[in-house]
């Protein structure tokens, strides 16, 4: 059939489907290097992520150095401290037994950065979109996450910073933007649901809530694609033993 000319074979994407399902924010890591050659092929991953007009606006900033990462550590502390005063008494003590970083355990640190202008200022495919390039970087990052989830490399997103300080410690240019700080390394394990589910802190909302057709006011449950998106029966095919 024409529809499954294009198909990858069932056991390739049955390993995609596997990465993405057991893709986790990680915060505790083992001390093991990581060899270059796997990090690479990680890198190269990330490369090959969409961008629009092919602008390819990411760089990677690879962070060994014990003393910066000390000094991004306490930029971390500060921000924490804020973030923790925006909820309640309860939530507040609760978030702040949560650990949310990984910044010296880790292995290494790496800094994916946004060029806008890599090119010039016209992009083929930007014209009210301001942020086009922005979005672009972030597919650059989910490319990395899932190859380093394939590596067995666990990956967390630090986003409780503050970008002047990244520039400061890490010395980026004012042109270049820090889209995210991340901690990767070996983990400890891959735990079954994410953390912050796992600790009653939010849930996965349902798939089928999130839907709307046609139109935004158009979020009808009752079609078929709704209910089959709340259906196991769509993964036999891919996980037959399940």
């Amino acid at each position: 059939m024409a529809s499954e000319a294009n198909c990858l074979p069932i056991e390739l994407r049955r390993g995609f489907y596997e990465t993405v399902f057991r893709r986790r924010d990680i915060r505790r890591f083992l001390p093991d290097p990581i060899p270059d050659e796997v990090l690479a092929r990680v890198l190269v991953a990330a490369h090959h992520a969409g961008s629009v007009g092919f602008t390819q606006p990411w760089n990677f900033l690879i962070v060994k150095d014990l003393d910066r990462r000390q000094r991004i550590k306490r930029v971390f502390e500060e921000e924490r401290v804020i973030n923790a005063a925006q909820f309640d008494s309860a939530r507040r003590a609760e978030f702040l037994t949560l650990k949310l970083e990984g910044i010296l355990e880790a292995p290494l640190n790496l800094i994916v950065t946004c060029e806008r202008e890599r090119f010039g200022p016209g992009v083929l495919g930007k014209t009210a979109l301001d942020e086009v390039e922005v979005y672009s970087t972030c597919l650059a990052v989910q490319n990395l996450w899932l190859a380093a989830r394939a590596e067995g490399l666990g990956v967390g997103w630090v986003s409780i910073l503050r970008n002047e300080a990244i520039r400061d410690i890490f010395q980026v240019p004012e042109a270049i933007l820090p889209v995210a700080y991340l901690c990767i390394g070996y983990a400890e394990d891959f735990p079954q649901r994410p953390m912050l589910e796992q600790v009653g802190w939010a849930k996965r909302l349902s798939p089928r809530a999130l839907l709307r057709f046609d139109s935004w006011e158009n979020e009808s449950h009752d079609g078929k694609l709704a209910r089959l998106v709340e259906d196991a029966s769509i993964w036999r095919e891919i996980f037959p033993s399940e």
